[in-house]
């Protein structure tokens, strides 16, 4: 269990906290929420002890330990994944090795009377049973089964950690959190760095988890399914929730409707009181009653309305300039790096105004296609061309990280903006919550949200009609998630997106690619099509192999969206058969009218054709052909009706 008690936190003269309070219980699943910078990470450190409060105290229970994953680490990894993850056997190792001294002490010994020899054996059985106990006799197939599930392979492990990119390196960080089993688990930001299958695992992973757990995260899906109390943090105070996310949404919303109905019912009140004090201030004969209204007055606990922040970022993307039919278009393209072949003879085409969404494990190849896309990355063979006027609008997976940190935020956004634009730079970083003292800022000072939505200010100015995304929402909270979905939802042009946040692709893809075994494989709908596909595909999988798992099955309702997108492609086949009739008619027709101008064009000039004409053959023909031309206009008529 965790005390909190007047917690008060200062940074720079302002407080992050003040005089904050709460328990969390053995069992309690807590989802920490609030805009960024209101001080999540920062709590979640200083219950970690990685920071000191100004003032309060946080008491863990004898015996508890904390498992703390970061947002980010800075590590120099010299081990392999496998060694670097059995470092988390730390214990179950020191008693393996007491366990190998006192069984070696025990064999050298011939006193089996004496007392020494029986402690020594009592020490022996202790030691054994602890180390059951902490699961050293499964070492390795826990962690076998951990490394598995956060989505590493087998032939991964003994490969060594410098090889894989940071979000790999923090699945291994988080790997050995869970097989240490500490009473409480903190996580900061935990889906940043996983796929959507691993995320999925972890989630039932954590539903048997026998402690606390507390964790900030900005993936409304993750929290429903995980927490079970939300805990806000907003303007310094904590509102606690016995909830989760989506419910706690909800509640809060009554909660403030609430307070206000109250705070304009005692304001009321109020004034009632102070005008009967005002009316009889004076009057001898209602003293009495003044001064008892005065202390009542005094008493009476004023009622407060929670602040709201309802800032929160503004904007839609700039309208989608016309292309051609094909946006992108993919011809059994090889795509890899060196001689690493990551996707193999891959074949697929993007057209004017489809919304895609790529999703699968990472490393599978998704960033990989994104970069053939835009030119970064040139095909070993075969070919990715983009369509006739295409222009992209490209938000990379590391966006952020490639804003210069020697300019300020003004110079980032002034150094590319030209023409009409140049006027409303203010107005731009205003919409994303840079207020004028903000604009001056180096960008090397901000935070991961402040860089996130620097970097999509600078979508804006530029119109284009192809807008690629590569796991945009890292790093935004809540609010701004929602504001660019809904930015999303009314672009008009193609998009391709890369994510791993359910609760955000939910509605803005027709068709989702999924990136597994250097392939491409297409699922209609949108991501919940999805999921409860693959839910399917891996049932028959599992009961072939009769080892079914429990888990609990996508909550989401099946979208309409796969049977809109058949009713649709069922109208467009219609179109097409009905169009291409209409081409072969015409085509027909005009060579039925070429002929019949070479017949009249003879019928006109008599004497080099007096023998043609005179057998009759010409007229003939000529009749015939008129019928014809009657015959197809009619049918043209018919299908054009």
């Amino acid at each position: 269990m965790i005390s909190i008690n007047k917690l008060s936190v200062n940074f720079t003269g302002d407080f992050l906290f003040k005089d904050v309070s709460f328990v969390v219980g053995d069992r309690d699943r807590i989802g920490l929420v609030g805009k960024n910078g209101a001080g999540k990470s920062t709590l979640l450190k200083i219950i970690h002890k990685e920071l000191q409060p100004e003032s309060g105290e946080i008491v863990i229970s004898a015996g508890h330990r904390t498992g703390y994953l970061p947002q980010e680490i800075h590590c120099n990894y010299t081990t392999t994944i496998w060694e670097e993850t059995m470092t988390a056997f730390v214990e179950q190792r020191n008693i393996e090795r007491k366990i190998g001294s006192v069984t070696q002490s025990l064999s050298d010994r011939t006193d089996y009377e004496s007392d020494e020899y029986a402690k020594l054996a009592q020490q022996l059985s202790d030691l054994n049973d602890r180390f059951h106990h902490l699961g050293g006799a499964t070492m390795e197939g826990d962690a076998e089964k951990v490394l598995l599930g956060l989505g590493f392979r087998k032939t991964d492990f003994s490969r060594p950690m410098m090889e894989f990119s940071t979000g790999w390196q923090m699945r291994v960080n988080l790997a050995k959190i869970l097989l240490q089993q500490p009473e409480i688990i903190l996580l900061d930001e935990p889906t940043n760095h996983l796929d959507i299958e691993s995320i999925q695992w972890l989630e039932d992973y954590l539903a048997s988890y026998d402690g606390a757990l507390i964790l900030v995260s900005h993936d409304r899906a993750f929290l429903d399914r995980v927490t079970n109390r939300t805990v806000e943090i907003t303007f310094g105070n904590i509102q606690d929730y016995k909830c989760s996310y989506s419910t706690y949404v909800q509640q809060r919303l009554e909660r403030i409707e609430a307070q206000q109905n109250a705070y304009e019912n005692q304001q009321k009140e109020i004034a009632q009181i102070e005008k009967f004090i005002e009316r009889f201030r004076y009057k001898a004969t209602k003293a009495k009653q003044v001064q008892s209204r005065l202390k009542l007055l005094d008493k009476m606990d004023k009622i407060e309305v929670d602040e709201i922040d309802n800032s929160h970022i503004s904007f839609r993307f700039p309208p989608a300039p016309h292309s051609g039919r094909v946006t992108v278009s993919a011809e059994n393209a090889t795509i890899g790096y060196d001689n690493l072949e990551v996707l193999k003879n891959i074949d697929f085409h993007l057209e004017r105004g489809e919304k895609v969404a790529f999703v699968g494990r990472n490393g599978e190849g998704k960033s990989t296609m994104v970069k053939a896309i835009v030119g970064e990355l040139q095909p070993m063979s075969g070919t990715v061309q983009l369509g006739h006027q295409v222009v992209i609008g490209y938000y990379a997976q590391n966006q952020a990280m490639l804003l210069n940190p020697n300019k300020t935020v003004f110079e980032t956004i002034d150094e590319i903006a030209v023409g009409d634009i140049r006027p409303k730079i203010r107005t731009i970083l205003g919409s994303f919550l840079f207020d004028t003292e903000d604009t001056e800022k180096k960008v090397a000072v901000l935070s991961g949200g402040e860089k996130s939505r620097l970097a999509l200010a600078k979508l804006l100015l530029s119109p284009f009609n192809l807008l690629i995304l590569d796991e945009p929402t890292n790093h935004l909270d809540m609010q701004s998630k929602d504001v660019l979905k809904s930015a999303l939802l009314q672009y008009e042009g193609s998009m391709i997106l890369v994510s791993h946040d359910r609760d955000f692709l939910q509605g803005l893809s027709t068709k989702v690619f999924e990136f597994r075994d250097h392939a491409i494989k297409t699922y209609f709908g949108d991501v919940y099509d999805f999921l409860e596909k693959k839910k399917v595909d891996s049932f028959h999988a599992l009961q072939a192999q009769d080892t079914l798992q429990k888990g609990d099955a996508v909550q989401q309702k099946v979208s309409t969206n796969k049977q809109n997108w058949e009713k649709k492609k069922e109208r467009e086949a219609i179109d097409r058969k009905k169009n291409n009739q209409v081409k072969r008619l015409e085509d027909e027709i005009a060579k039925l009218n070429k002929q019949k101008a070479e017949i009249e064009s003879k019928l006109a000039d008599p004497e080099h054709y007096s023998a043609e004409i005179a057998s009759g053959e010409l007229y003939a023909a000529y009749e015939k052909i008129l019928d014809a031309i009657n015959e197809k206009e009619e049918k043209w008529m018919e299908i054009q009706m």
